[in-house]
């Protein structure tokens, strides 16, 4: 898979912002950042629309071994379109840069109304439907995205929900001959007892329990397994 490659990263705006990016993008805010990228809210310059702009640093990206990553991250993003699940509009490269152009989910995280207690049964219900959505769409895409929780989910303008981030989603050609995925991850409050196990696991049934706890956690309002010490908490999600 190539990237598409433009010969500057950023030019400079006169006007004081941040910078244009192939002359369309004018970058604004900082969302959030990691170890490896940054995300920016931005403004199509042509169009007027709001987008979000995921930078990538190429050196790190190269030096931890993560390119193959990336490429599978790209792919996985542009085989799930779905009304639920945050677009990926296109992606540019350049000698230092990779750009992911996304829409921009305005209405934050779920996890910021949950953390506030927990929620009406319609609104729970409404929420909980966009998601398991969105989890068949991509089961029936054979992609697995194995780290579903209330941080990952995303809420628009309308108050609909949006699965992001794909980081450690997987497609069905990384299956091993057992049938099973063995890469030990996800968040430990939602991770299944199976992925505990390392004895390898079902990435269907896995992204399932997670929907379940999530839908624990919209009617309680807490997890339903839960430890300042992650081991104890690892043994209560087990047993």
């Amino acid at each position: 898979m190539a990237f598409t490659s433009v010969p500057t990263a950023m030019k400079k705006d006169s006007s004081g912002g941040q910078g244009l990016i192939l002359g369309r993008y004018e970058l604004g805010k900082l969302l959030g950042h990691g170890a490896f990228a940054k995300v920016y809210q931005a403004y199509n310059v042509k169009s007027g629309d709001s987008v979000a702009i995921k930078v990538l640093d190429k050196e790190k990206i190269l030096k931890g071994g993560l390119i193959a990553h990336i490429k599978r991250e790209i792919s996985i993003l542009r085989r799930v379109r779905h009304p639920n699940i945050v677009q990926l509009f296109e992606v540019m490269a350049t000698k230092t840069k990779i750009y992911f152009v996304m829409e921009y989910v305005r209405g934050g995280e779920l996890f910021n109304k949950v953390s506030k207690g927990r929620l009406k049964e319609s609104v729970a219900r409404k929420y909980f439907q966009q998601l398991i959505s969105a989890v068949n769409f991509c089961h029936a895409r054979g992609v697995y995205h194995r780290d579903l929780k209330p941080e990952n989910l995303l809420l628009d303008d309308n108050g609909d929900l949006k699965v992001s981030d794909f980081g450690l989603s997987a497609v069905s050609d990384q299956i091993r001959q057992d049938g099973l995925f063995h890469t030990f991850c996800g968040t430990p409050a939602y991770v299944a007892p199976e992925v505990l196990g390392r004895k390898g696991y079902d990435a269907v049934k896995v992204d399932i329990w997670s929907c379940g706890v999530i839908l624990f956690v919209l009617m309680a309002g807490y997890l339903p397994f839960n430890d300042q010490n992650i081991m104890a908490m690892y043994k209560k999600i087990y047993r």
